[in-house]
């Protein structure tokens, strides 16, 4: 089966302040093809489906959805929108995470270091909040691609981070247990814990750096939480397909919150659902509760971005665009005959200096 690669779209673009767009594919990158734009997963019959980053057209697939008669309640105002208790969220992903405990619904993202390139070439020690963790598929890419990383994984779900600590410890990683630091938060209602970044540095913005150079890793780590205000904030934050599970009228404090504990010019990298992606029209009117807004019958939520939205919610909170697209992915099963259309948008947002 011959693949058609392209050139990374990381390798194109300038990381900092760039007005151009970037962004590929939401899949696993295998490590024989990993500097090819594209994945294959294997199915149980040993055929592959093949993906690549700019499969079809964004605009055509838009306008070929909105002239479908079938489809035309996605787009109906929606007046009465539906308020959220974070404890039901939370409740709510606590059983999902129950009933999807098993290995089989685990799914490494070994993709995110040829996405944001920044995680592999970032400083000796830096750390990282991966916020909305889930059961930890994000995290343990960062942990393996980096071994002097810091990754702090936070989730309103205890069953997610029950989840991801066992994953990630028995991964075998160089000092996993230390460098992985699950903590219990739902940061769209709450401000993250103070041991993370203290009221004076919210305010001021005065960070405070380690001395790298005269201290081991484990020292750094040990002594994070025991300083005398907080660890500083952080040098990364990936929000990766969370966002699209806070109700809408919470994304911006959960995002506010994000801003608040990047250090100055640190980056935060963003991927979620895309409007017209396909689980998004496989819901039923029923299960609209807000415009684009939709929820499970297990309770779970899904908000599907356009990138007007997406720029809107970050630079509302402080944050600088530096790329912001859609990946539009179409993935063929040949021995169904089905084709799928897949939509992500991928995003990266500074913090100004």
């Amino acid at each position: 089966m011959s693949l058609q690669k392209h050139i990374p779209n990381s390798q194109k673009k300038n990381f900092f302040f760039s007005s151009l767009l970037g962004g590929k594919i939401d899949l696993v990158l295998p490590p024989s093809v990993a500097s090819a734009n594209f994945a294959s997963i294997s199915l149980m019959n040993g055929e592959e489906t093949v993906y690549h980053s700019k499969d079809f057209d964004w605009e055509e697939l838009r306008q070929r959805i909105e002239n479908d008669p079938t489809l035309h309640y996605h787009f109906l105002p929606f007046t009465n929108q539906s308020l959220s208790s974070s404890a039901l969220d939370s409740q709510s992903w606590n059983h999902f995470h129950a009933r999807h405990s098993t290995g089989k619904f685990f799914k490494e993202r070994r993709y995110l270091l040829k996405e944001f390139p920044e995680l592999d070439s970032c400083g000796e020690h830096s750390k990282v909040l991966e916020a909305g963790c889930g059961n930890g598929s994000t995290a343990l890419p960062i942990l393996r691609g980096k071994e002097n990383i810091i990754v702090f994984a936070c989730d309103c779900s205890t069953e997610a981070l029950e989840r991801a600590t066992e994953i990630i410890y028995a991964s075998n990683l160089v000092l996993a247990k230390s460098r992985f630091r699950p903590f219990c938060c739902d940061f769209s209602t709450s401000p993250f814990p103070k041991w993370l970044i203290c009221d004076s540095c919210r305010e001021t913005s005065l960070i405070k750096d380690f001395d790298d150079d005269k201290r081991d890793l484990s020292d750094i780590i040990s002594s994070s939480k025991e300083s005398e205000c907080c660890i500083g904030g952080v040098d990364y934050v990936t929000l990766i397909f969370t966002l699209s599970a806070v109700p809408v009228d919470r994304m911006p404090m959960a995002i506010s919150e994000c801003f608040s504990v990047l250090k100055p010019g640190g980056l935060l990298f963003f991927r979620d659902y895309g409007l017209y992606d396909m689980t998004m029209l496989r819901f039923e009117a029923d299960q609209r509760v807000g415009f684009r807004e939709y929820k499970r019958s297990d309770g779970t939520r899904s908000y599907f971005f356009s990138l007007n939205t997406a720029r809107d919610l970050f630079l509302a909170a402080g944050f600088i665009e530096v790329e912001l697209e859609y990946c539009c992915v179409k993935s063929v099963n040949r021995r169904k005959q089905k084709t799928m259309h897949r939509v992500w948008v991928h995003g990266k947002f500074q913090k100004p200096l």
